[in-house]
């Protein structure tokens, strides 16, 4: 382990990681606190999502009769990201995730949807998504840390984006936010509490605007040295975008904003995906590795899928001293 407070960093780090996965809606630089001067670290992670439905524009899950919208599918990340410590303030890092994806429903999607050669063989498709680079910069001292972030995504190559199975949104963003972190100390002093907020320029496709805010709050206790647990919440609120509608008339009736047929070609990247997510993880220091595992549950949203996922991975840490 690191001596004295970094190993506090390195719980951090990891469980912020196992949070990040999940559709990125909180990158991996949105921590607070950085890493020391010198120091870097690897990460191998794995995510595996169960999309289990869709929710309509008035947030529900089923259909008139109490059907289930549908649109079912699973998703599979890998991602290798790297980070380093420039400075005990300043830090960056690169990540690019490679990610599968499968239609799972056995029935089609609604007649006006039309049903893509993508989806209709129910089988695994594979690409190479995103990279993503993030610089963050703290600013005051322990037990405070507040960190502002800015994030670059940029798509690998021109993948397919339209269906279900996809491997993403093939759009360009650039991100600024801030991490906030405290640590409980002369209260709960294995605790912390930690908060942080992004603002996405997403690429415009259309003429349609679709940026997005995410923020979260975690609250996370070192049970001992080396093992860490935590709490979280996470929610999206998309700037713009379309409306499927619901077939309540809340806020209107299908198509709703998908009504040409440009709008319906994009409408899989241009939803307005708005939602609440809550989940949990913990970590374990063995030597220089980080191993962790997260899961995250859908709760609230609309235009958004339903489910949950379930991440594990490991980082590793060079550059620094170490003891066991």
């Amino acid at each position: 382990m690191f001596d004295g407070d970094s190993v506090m960093k390195r719980l951090l780090r990891s469980l912020t990681i196992a949070g990040a996965l999940a559709s990125v809606p909180v990158p991996v630089a949105a921590q607070a606190f950085t890493l020391p001067q010198g120091v870097g670290t690897v990460t191998f992670g794995w995510q595996y999502v169960d999309n289990t439905g869709h929710r309509l524009s008035d947030g529900s899950l089923t259909l008139p009769g109490g059907l289930p919208t549908g649109g079912t599918s699973v998703d599979m990340s890998f991602l290798l990201e790297t980070e380093y410590g420039f400075t005990d303030r300043l830090a960056a890092s690169l990540g690019l995730a490679y990610v599968f994806a499968k239609w799972t429903d056995p029935n089609p999607p609604p007649n006006f949807i039309p049903y893509l050669p993508v989806d209709s063989c129910h089988c695994w498709h594979s690409s190479f998504q995103d990279f993503s680079l993030a610089v963050r910069y703290r600013l005051f001292d322990d037990p405070w840390a507040v960190t502002p972030l800015v994030r670059a995504v940029l798509p690998s190559h021109d993948y397919n984006h339209r269906g279900e199975a996809v491997v993403g949104r093939d759009l360009r963003e650039f991100q600024v936010g801030f991490g906030a972190a405290r640590r409980l100390a002369g209260f709960l002093p294995r605790a912390f509490v930690q908060a942080g907020y992004t603002y996405a320029f997403v690429e415009r496709v259309l003429g349609i605007p679709n940026d997005r805010s995410n923020g979260y709050f975690e609250l996370g206790y070192a049970v001992s040295r080396r093992l860490y647990v935590r709490a979280d919440a996470r929610w999206q609120r998309t700037h713009g975008g379309l409306q499927f509608g619901s077939p309540s008339g809340d806020p209107f009736f299908p198509p709703g904003d998908v009504n040409t047929p440009e709008r319906l070609e994009q409408h899989d990247r241009l939803l307005r995906d708005n939602y609440w997510r809550i989940g949990g993880g913990l970590s374990y220091s063995i030597g220089v590795f980080d191993v962790f595992a997260d899961f995250t549950k859908y709760v609230a949203g609309t235009d958004t899928h339903d489910g949950q996922a379930y991440t594990v991975g490991l980082t590793y840490y060079f550059g620094g001293p170490f003891r066991q």
